[in-house]
């Protein structure tokens, strides 16, 4: 009998022992991935994030924007508080620091993801590998950005929510109302996406109680009841009211037969399995009490109008990562979708009702948005982790735990570590010689000739969308940066529509020198090889006078 104990508890302690190894490896791989994956070079967000944190830190949040030549511009500061943070780390440490904090930033994502499955998925091997290939997908989206930190705190609304829902302990309730009040300060934009992330458990909660409610027998029932009352203590009504009882007698039978049958029905679904989770109730008034969070920030009403302002505008229909997604042009979301059709359709595998509104929902958001592959990734691996665990358990007599304990061996250790980090060094080794800016994209050398030779009290000058934001971070008042929203009329108090007079002009789709003329510019600064540019050398150069080129850059003087 001894013997059989102490064999039970070094069993037990062997697994715990792979499971802590196993675990030690993962967070150690997904970091060397996270790494190999954040870019050096930074996009041109991060530059006006710098300055605009620069800006909070000295004035405060005054409502307008001091970047721009254009007079009285009112501006949101949508992020406030990533900004600020984001100049005060520059502050300390220049471009390394930023550099650092979003590698940092991006582990801390990695391993979200990771953990967040682990507990929810209830298994290590699965969690690992989806991790490994939700970084991945969403690697063009991992930079210095206040993003970065929403796709941390999206992950981790989804392991609260759940968590809730499983226990209705408090703290998990406390984390959903910190939640918003930080996506209210440090991404005001996607603030009302919080909330959408409740709907499936609510959706999934109000279908339960309709299944259990057969309604047309519950309005008979009740007709019923209120014919008995009407012919209670009248005479001669005796029989009636025996008829109507023995009538609803059998329809209460009928009833509890019916729920009964659904009962059965419902603890083995064909394909979706849905329960009636009492603690949506409170997920619910949680959700309603998030809603208020919205007016801790110093933004005023923006968390609500923010994104309503910005669907009314034509931004959206002009920014690459805003258009709708082709799923030919992108191999990862195609395989993605197909991956979770072929699971559903063609194996074992039952969903969820809320997990199927939520990836359903999110595919749709994907389509129509293609930087919403982010979330499609993000909270869809906790759903596709069931998905598979089910599957592997269903046609396998091996168990996840099994393939965990044999991975943990020195061979399966060893196996594992050089396939991720050659892939690490593939996916990484491009990024070894890049700079924090690159020249080819930003005017670094042109911004120098600028400061040295121009007076930009007097100054307008013509510029493009994806280098504004160097320009202002050199302390150049700008045309139009990539805070696109800054510039279009909801946004901006203007009637001119700034941004739309951009695309126009770059677009050749409005004849340039009137946009120059309209906002009364001075000077042009371009790419090149920019369409401007072009029609500017071979048609009109006398009306141009050229102050400076590089490789990449031209500086005009318009000549009045």
């Amino acid at each position: 009998m001894k013997k059989e104990v102490e064999e039970k508890v070094n069993k037990k302690h062997k697994k715990i022992s792979s499971s802590i190894k196993f675990t030690i490896l993962a967070v150690i791989l997904i970091a060397i991935f996270c790494v190999a994956l954040t870019p050096v070079t930074f996009q041109n967000d991060t530059y006006y994030t710098i300055k605009v944190g620069e800006h909070i830190a000295q004035n405060g949040i005054d409502g307008q924007d001091p970047f721009s030549w254009h007079e009285n511009l009112a501006y949101t500061y949508p992020h406030w508080l990533y900004d600020f943070i984001t100049y005060f780390i520059y502050s300390i440490s220049g471009f390394t620091g930023i550099y650092i904090t979003t590698c940092i930033l991006s582990i801390i994502l990695g391993l979200s993801i990771y953990f967040v499955n682990t507990k929810l998925a209830k298994n290590q091997l699965f969690s690992f590998l989806i991790t490994i290939g939700v970084i991945y997908m969403i690697r063009g989206y991992i930079a210095a950005r206040a993003q970065l930190v929403t796709f941390i705190l999206f992950i981790l609304t989804i392991y609260f929510m759940e968590r809730f829902l499983e226990t209705k302990k408090k703290r998990y309730a406390v984390g959903l109302v910190i939640i918003p009040i930080i996506i209210a300060n440090v991404h005001v934009a996607v603030f009302p996406f919080y909330f959408v992330l409740y709907l499936p458990y609510i959706a999934e909660y109000v279908i339960a109680v309709l299944a259990e409610t057969i309604i047309y027998r519950k309005v008979k029932l009740a007709i019923l009841k209120i014919k008995i009352k009407q012919y209670t203590n009248k005479t001669g009504k005796e029989q009636k009211i025996e008829t109507l009882k023995k009538e609803l007698e059998d329809l209460e039978a009928k009833i509890d037969k019916v729920k009964i049958k659904r009962t059965k029905e419902l603890q083995n679904p064909y394909k979706i399995k849905f329960i009636k989770n009492q603690n949506v109730k409170w997920l619910i008034l949680i959700m309603i009490i998030c809603l208020l969070t919205g007016f801790l920030t110093p933004l005023g009403t923006t968390p609500y109008t923010y994104l309503a302002k910005t669907m009314q505008g034509n931004t959206t229909e002009n920014i690459n990562e805003h258009l709708p997604m082709t799923l030919s042009n992108d191999t990862n979301a195609m395989c993605a979708i197909i991956l979770f059709l072929a699971i559903l359709i063609f194996t074992k595998s039952k969903i969820r009702l809320s997990d199927l509104f939520m990836i359903g929902g999110l595919c749709y958001l994907m389509i129509t948005s293609r930087r919403q592959i982010t979330m499609f990734a993000i909270i869809g691996s906790v759903i596709l982790n069931r998905l598979l665990l089910q599957l592997l358990e269903s046609y396998t007599k091996q168990k996840e735990k099994e393939l965990v304990n044999k991975l943990c061996h020195i061979i399966g250790v060893f196996i594992i570590t050089i396939i991720l980090l050659g892939l690490s060094y593939h996916l990484g080794k491009d990024k070894l010689n890049d700079q924090y800016i690159d020249e080819s994209t930003y005017p670094v050398k042109a911004s120098e000739f600028i400061l040295e030779n121009i007076d930009l009290q007097t100054a307008r000058f013509y510029n493009e969308y994806n280098y504004g934001s160097y320009l202002l971070f050199r302390g150049i008042p700008v045309f139009i940066d990539s805070r696109a929203d800054l510039y279009a009329p909801e946004f901006s108090g203007k009637e001119e529509d700034i941004f739309l007079d951009f695309i126009d002009t770059s677009s050749i789709g409005t004849f340039y020198g009137d946009i120059f003329e309209k906002y009364d510019m001075t000077h042009v600064i371009t790419y090149k090889n920019s369409k401007v540019n072009m029609i500017i050398t071979n048609t009109e150069p006398e009306k141009y006078k050229e102050l400076y080129q590089d490789d990449y850059f031209v500086i005009y003087e318009i000549v009045k």
